[in-house]
């Protein structure tokens, strides 16, 4: 009996149907067991191999997609001595002219933020709990869905016997640490003579977000960044304020004062003209369009404090009210952040003491066309050079990541994400640029400059993904989902 012959077109609906069975049946569970597990990034987990979460939840992972029993799927994971592990698997193109089209990769990654605080009553970081469509708990939405939507989307081509070139997936657990591991990790899958990635023609991050539920998104651009503690110290201990105040100058004085050479603290424009970068004319229209379609939401979708105010509730501003300066404002304006502290006690235990120093960790959002390295070296020579009252001060670079912009769009995919976006959500493709960071998209960008970059994520409104109460819209996921194997069916096939 011959085997069927492949079907050239997804059915759309067809695709939703299955993937939308398998998220109700399958995933969701996999996605609750996986936000139970705190497998916190190595920077914020020192001793994460001793623990071995990350370790878990990749084993666990890999255990899943073997179990999906994908027809050509092989799968491994990977480590380095000494690094954080990788999982990586390979689907075979489905017939000869799919084996000279480009690679279509995979990403997402498995490490998670740290908990934080302000968790609703009957919610945490590691207490999974679904409800009204939202599944709740840390890295759900941040990145662990990736790695389960990928295979079902892959598994939603396989069951309409839809032709599909190479497909390839890289799934990290060093993201929310900055990458740095994964540099070895993708030399050692390009080594010469054994490069296991291919051409990549074709890149599906999922690890971004979503101006709304009700469409497709694009990531065009993202923000680069600079980490690092900033530390004043005045003195080796403590002492009684009442007797050194006044003549020892203050450690938190001293650091404000630094950060007033890096930030006009009246408007939070960060000075350094190196940190700044023209906005491609391209990304400007995208930018107008965009804003006309989310308005007010840019900015009313925070949880803003709020106070009585002569028996009217006030609320904190936002920076503009502007929807094209704000979309621009939270991805081609660099901005600082003060994300820790040290040298703080808390209040029920500071005392009358002159502390002997000030720790800020900082974080700098850099325009994606600002080299993070150099913006690394500028703002450390800035913060310690001519310390104020001979102070020590010392800048401790923690991370740096240049940011990304996309390559132009080609008709092809451009054609594939507004057809994805219409069959599943009844709107064309929106394009926004994100805030956040992602590593890999610039390593990839300068690895494989031909590749189309489709950057997308369930990431939307007020999912909050690093904070509390962070959740993942599983309505969207569903539609992502198929919208993911929708545009995998429109690669051309041996080009």
């Amino acid at each position: 009996m011959n085997a069927p012959m492949p079907s050239p077109v997804l059915d759309a609906a067809r695709a939703l149907d299955q993937v939308s069975a398998q998220w109700d049946r399958d995933l969701v569970r996999q996605i609750t067991d996986y936000i139970a597990i705190p497998a916190k990034s190595p920077g914020f987990d020192a001793d994460w191999q001793s623990h071995g979460l990350l370790d878990t939840v990749v084993r666990n992972a890999a255990d899943w997609v073997r179990q999906q029993k994908v027809p050509g799927l092989t799968l491994e994971i990977v480590q380095l001595p000494g690094r954080t592990p990788v999982l990586f698997f390979e689907v075979q193109a489905t017939q000869p002219a799919a084996t000279r089209s480009p690679t279509v990769l995979m990403y997402g990654h498995l490490d998670k933020q740290p908990e934080f605080t302000g968790w609703r009553n009957d919610l945490g970081p590691w207490t999974p709990k679904y409800e009204d469509g939202r599944l709740y708990g840390r890295g759900g939405a941040d990145d662990g869905y990736a790695v389960y939507a990928s295979i079902a989307a892959i598994q939603a081509l396989k069951s309409q016997n839809v032709p599909h070139p190479r497909i390839v997936g890289l799934i990290e657990t060093c993201e929310e640490s900055g990458s740095y591991d994964l540099l070895p990790y993708v030399d050692a899958l390009r080594a010469p003579g054994n490069n296991r990635l291919g051409d990549v023609g074709l890149v599906i991050c999922l690890d971004s977000g979503a101006g709304n539920y009700d469409q497709l998104w694009l990531t065009t651009s993202l923000r680069g960044m600079a980490s690092g503690t900033l530390k004043v110290e005045v003195l080796t201990e403590g002492v009684h304020s009442g007797d050194a105040s006044g003549l020892v100058p203050s450690s938190f004085r001293i650091l404000r004062h630094l950060l007033d050479r890096l930030e006009d603290s009246a408007t939070g424009r960060l000075l350094p003209r190196d940190f700044h970068c023209e906005v491609p004319p391209e990304r400007l229209a995208q930018a107008r369009v965009t804003a006309g379609i989310l308005g007010e939401e840019l900015y009313k979708r925070f949880p803003w404090a709020h106070y009585d105010c002569g028996g009217a509730t006030a609320f904190a501003l936002p920076t503009t009210t502007d929807p094209v300066e704000a979309l621009l404002r939270r991805t081609w304006t660099p901005t600082l952040s003060v994300t820790g502290a040290d040298g703080l006690p808390e209040l029920k235990n500071a005392g009358n003491v002159l502390r002997p120093y000030t720790a800020f960790k900082l974080s700098l959002r850099l325009p994606p066309l600002v080299d993070a390295a150099s913006a690394v070296h500028e703002l450390k020579t800035l913060l310690e050079d001519n310390a104020p009252y001979q102070a020590r001060v010392t800048f401790h670079a923690e991370g740096a990541a240049t940011g990304w912009n996309a390559p132009e769009t080609a008709d092809w995919f451009r054609q594939a994400l507004d057809d994805a976006s219409l069959a599943h959500f009844g709107a064309p493709c929106g394009y926004i640029g994100q805030g956040g960071t992602i590593p890999l998209m610039n390593l990839l960008s300068q690895g494989f400059p031909t590749a189309q970059m489709m950057v997308c994520g369930v990431l939307g409104p007020k999912s909050n993904a690093h904070g509390p109460n962070e959740f993942l819209h599983v309505p969207y996921a569903k539609k992502l989902t198929a919208a993911v194997a929708q545009v995998i069916a429109a690669v051309p096939v041996g080009r």
